[in-house]
């Protein structure tokens, strides 16, 4: 007999397809959210969908109001909840990339709202995840949210977007591969909660991707629905399990660290991308798959190196060697393991 039980919240709702913004007041009426939402974005994606949806909205019935983020750190997400709270908004939709979702996502929470998203780029899962990433200074925190109760993706606007924010959204699913490894490790010892469905969703994932690459080397809408579809899909892993180990592992460390080490504009599932070589090598050795992730990287044209990255050498052997002391999740680096041993692997791997 099973002695306890779990609380799992999951997108109810996902629209994926053309010109499907129109279909925001049937899934407002479907989800019996209250009226008036306040509409989180920046400049860009307000322009490409922002204003498109406030007319949708007040088409409904719906007085919405759009409020543009500049930054990504708390102060901004405590901006975004005084707003809420002096106009009593009904609920919140996130539209764009990674900055406004995550502060919808964090400020949608804090006041018990529920929370839409609506990306305009195929980035990274955090698009349906239940986790937020905020940066404090050098420091980007995950902190535990709510998946949106819904998706709506727009594949004609995410098309438009520039090919290397869907490169990196492709990385940031193939970095699956080592997450759920370095999340089968940390089981065995003992140090956190597992769950079959979650692992071997998140694997399947990417390996669907990895298997349908040169359909999304098109770069066509096609290819935007099914990396957008594979977003959702490692999202929704994250939200079964509870946490970020079905995606998130030794490459997440690897990638927070060089950015602490070297800061840069660099995307994150490009560095991803190289962590999960890095991790790949350090789990299977010379004969493992690592060559063949490093090779469908290549093909989607994405980083595989420290040049590729624009960061030394030195940058990717200290962020290898030190990635482990960025949180307690134990992963395939273990307590760590040496510069030297570091630099053999970034050598061996092509990464310097």
């Amino acid at each position: 007999m099973m002695n306890k039980s779990t609380w799992k919240q999951l997108p109810r709702i996902v629209s994926l397809g053309e010109n499907n913004l129109s279909d925001i007041n049937q899934i407002v009426e479907e989800l019996r959210l209250p009226k008036n939402p306040l509409v989180i974005t920046t400049k860009t994606p307000k322009k490409v969908a922002g204003i498109d949806i406030v007319k949708e909205l007040e088409n409904g019935g719906h007085n919405s109001e759009i409020i543009v983020v500049k930054s990504e750190g708390m102060k901004e997400v405590d901006r975004v909840m005084k707003e809420l709270k002096k106009e009593n908004f009904g609920f919140v939709i996130g539209v764009g990339g990674g900055k406004p979702i995550d502060i919808a996502k964090i400020a949608s929470v804090e006041l018990r709202k529920e929370f839409i998203s609506i990306p305009t780029v195929a980035s990274h899962d955090g698009i349906a995840s239940s986790r937020a990433s905020i940066p404090d200074g050098k420091i980007q925190h995950s902190i535990a949210a709510k998946p949106p109760i819904s998706i709506i993706a727009d594949t004609k606007i995410i098309a438009k977007s520039p090919w290397k924010l869907t490169s990196a959204g492709c990385a940031d699913i193939i970095s699956n591969f080592t997450a759920v490894k370095d999340w089968k490790l940390a089981k065995i010892k003992g140090e956190t909660e597992y769950s079959e469905y979650a692992s071997a969703l998140s694997e399947m994932t990417a390996e669907m991707l990895i298997q349908n690459v040169d359909l999304i080397l098109e770069k066509s809408e096609k290819s935007v629905f099914m990396v957008v579809k594979a977003l959702v899909s490692s999202g929704v892993a994250m939200s079964i399990a509870g946490s970020s180990h079905p995606a998130s592992g030794g490459e997440h460390l690897f990638s927070h660290q060089l950015n602490r080490i070297e800061p840069g504009e660099r995307l994150h599932g490009h560095q991803v991308g190289v962590g999960t070589i890095l991790m790949e090598y350090l789990h299977s050795g010379p004969s493992g798959k690592w060559g063949k992730i490093r090779d469908t990287l290549e093909k989607l044209e994405c980083p595989t190196d420290a040049n590729g990255l624009d960061v030394s050498n030195e940058s990717i052997i200290d962020a290898l060697s030190n990635a482990h002391k960025i949180r307690d999740r134990h992963t395939i680096l273990g307590s760590g393991i040496g510069k030297k041993e570091a630099e053999k692997v970034a050598k061996e791997t092509g990464v310097i």
